[in-house]
């Protein structure tokens, strides 16, 4: 028993030394598949490295940042896509594009089919303005020609075949080039032209170009044509200066030399159909009497008409040109029927302002008419559109806020506001009650608001759980805002709380961050509290930003914002501040935020019209630049303090 014992026990160990054995030769032939993967990830990264190389893919060439110069050098023609590799439709357009580059090497002679990751390569990404995938270019001597057509292969390969004709030129810019010598005799001219002010260096103006030049050639077409024009504002400062351009691009639209903002799109089919509404005119004629009478019934703003006997009519034309300018914020209509004139009561050369039936009180005329003189001039007609058009407790909504409610103070008061037929006494119920208030002060300006269309506007003046079915706010000048004590409300409640602001008891809301402990490092901290302390301290001059703290571009400002400000810190009399405008109220409507960052420089002598840096360079050089021009109290000015 003990030899069998002894037995088993080298049988074991034999059998244990063998698995061993192997298991080392096992690791030790991993260890080679390894050495030799990562020789080979070695030979893989040394081939990616020479990116110089132009690589090819199923016919199509691989181009980059660094190989593109070296392969655009004498070659004729060159297709180009500009791709994203998680992009669905360059996935799709693939084989496709492969077909289109089989096709072309079989031309004679060969046109080069290539593709770049724009994802990659960022340079050329930027350089050829690429905002979308895939973007294709045909570049014709290194020149890109946009290829706005159908991705098949036919519509690509005819439209590159035609550009690679040796006689084929880039055709020459729909957009008209303006300069002090021809601007204004081009704009006196135009009927309607639309000019963009833009620098050559601007980010904004290059996304612009490519979308304003398609739009110039489709308007260019149309009969008759609306023309669209550019003015270098770096080189033509005299001219841009004339129109107040401070910031680029500045688009305008102008009327025979008169002036007028554009306000549209700022993408191809955006600006074609603005500039297509603009260019028609800006009152629509009524014939029917029973056109009117339904605004006036079922409308929700005022009814302008104007009645004339004709369009020869002396007043007719002075009543189109003033509807010019103001054609975003009004809607005007105009007649030459004694049928609608009889019925709003006027006769020809007047125009009348007819508030609709849901916005009429005893407290105020339904209507307002002008008759048009020969002394009467634009601006008198304007004027009175302005004057009369808003009723005495009007609907405030987000749709006609920036164009009917920008007077201060304006007392508002929120609630569920419904005009449809099932709610419609509730709604005029408590409309009632502000009417009892509005009528008797005529300086303050009264609406009413949905509570859902301003639930942020509630939450900022501290109401949103106010519990009550009726809340009220005072937005003042400055953009300092008030609210109501939350209370059941009634007539004498409102009254009482305007006369209270009237006498300057009721404290302004301001949302605020806590004012800081200690504020004693080179960037002042500035809170909702401390906003008129610092930033509106007429002793100094200050630089504010207005930050997000999730905003990329602000975290990229920072290390440089703070060197600005290490620089200047022995200058006793600027400071240099930020504010989360995200957490805190900016109750001055001087300084409007719009973007992160916003950048505004507070001369010490001009609280109320601040500077805004607009676009331009945020490095400490080109930041010390906007302070020193703008600086008052520096004791001296220099590149380095």
């Amino acid at each position: 028993m003990r030899k069998i014992a002894v037995l088993l026990i080298v049988l074991l160990g034999v059998a244990h030394f063998a698995t061993v054995s192997r298991c080392e030769d096992d690791v030790t032939e991993e260890k080679e598949e390894v050495d030799e993967e990562d020789s080979d990830d070695e030979d893989d990264e040394e081939d990616e490295v020479d990116d110089t190389e132009v690589k090819d893919e199923n016919g199509v060439l691989i181009l980059n940042d660094k190989n593109f110069e070296t392969f655009m050098e004498g070659k004729d023609t060159v297709l180009v896509e500009f791709y994203a590799p998680w992009c669905g439709h360059c996935k799709q357009f693939a084989p496709e594009y492969e077909k289109i580059a089989k096709t072309l090497k079989e031309n004679d002679p060969p046109i080069p089919v290539a593709k770049v990751d724009a994802t990659v390569a960022t340079d050329l990404a930027s350089r050829f303005d690429v905002s979308g995938y895939p973007t294709i270019k045909i570049l014709k001597k290194g020149e890109p020609v946009d290829y706005d057509g159908d991705r098949t292969e036919k519509a690509i390969v005819d439209r590159v075949q035609e550009v690679a004709q040796p006689d084929w030129k880039l055709p020459p810019e729909a957009t008209l080039v303006l300069t002090k010598d021809n601007f204004d005799e081009t704009v006196n001219n135009a009927d309607i032209i639309l000019v963009e002010f833009y620098a050559p260096w601007c980010g904004h103006c290059k996304r612009l170009a490519p979308e304003y030049e398609k739009a110039a050639k489709e308007l260019s077409q149309r009969s008759p044509p609306i023309p669209l024009a550019k003015v270098d504002a770096t080189v033509e400062n005299e001219v841009a200066s004339r129109f107040g351009v401070t910031g680029y691009p500045t688009l305008k639209i102008f009327r025979k030399g008169k002036v007028f903002d554009y306000n549209g799109p700022r993408e191809k089919y955006g600006i074609v159909d603005y500039m297509a509404e603009q260019a028609g005119p800006p009152s629509k004629q009524v014939q029917a009497v029973k056109q009117v009478q339904e605004l006036i019934k079922d409308g929700d703003d005022a009814v302008i008409v104007g009645v004339f006997s004709s369009e020869e009519d002396a007043a007719y034309e002075i009543y189109i040109e003033a509807c010019h300018a103001l054609r975003e914020d009004f809607t005007f209509r105009h007649t030459f029927s004694s049928e609608v004139a009889k019925l709003l009561k006027v006769s020809s050369g007047q125009i009348v302002v007819v508030h609709p039936e849901r916005f009429r009180s005893k407290y105020e005329p339904a209507s307002h008419t002008l008759t048009v003189k020969d002394s009467t001039s634009v601006s008198d007609v304007q004027e009175f559109f302005k004057k009369h058009t808003v009723p005495l407790v009007g609907h405030r909504k987000p749709s006609n806020d920036a164009k009917r409610y920008t007077k201060r103070p304006l007392v508002v008061v929120y609630y569920g506001v419904d005009f449809s037929f099932d709610y419609r006494k509730t709604t005029q119920f408590w409309r009632s009650k502000v009417l009892d208030v509005a009528k008797d002060f005529p300086e303050y300006a009264f609406a009413i608001a949905d509570e859902e269309d301003y639930a942020e506007e509630l939450k900022g003046l501290g109401l949103s759980e106010s519990g009550e079915e009726v809340n009220v706010g005072i937005l003042a000048d400055g953009g300092k805002k008030f609210a109501m004590d939350p209370e059941e409300f009634d007539s004498e409640v409102l009254r009482d709380f305007v006369i209270a602001f009237k006498k300057g008891k009721v404290k302004p809301i301001i949302k605020s961050q806590p004012v800081p402990k200690s504020n004693k490092g080179p960037v002042k901290v500035v809170v909702g509290k401390t906003f008129d302390e610092i930033v509106l301290d007429t002793q100094k001059d200050v630089l504010i930003e207005f930050y997000a703290p999730w905003c990329g571009h602000c975290k990229k400002l920072e290390p440089d914002y703070l060197a600005l400000a290490k620089k200047y810190k022995a200058e006793k009399n600027l400071v240099i501040a930020k504010m989360d405008a995200t957490a805190n109220d900016v109750p001055n409507e001087s300084y409007k935020v719009e973007g992160f960052p916003t950048i505004y420089f507070a001369p010490s002598n001009s609280k109320q019209s601040p500077v805004k840096l607009e676009g331009g360079d945020r490095t400490v050089e080109g930041l010390s630049k906007f302070l020193e021009k703008h600086a008052t109290k520096l004791s001296q000015k220099r590149d380095e303090l």
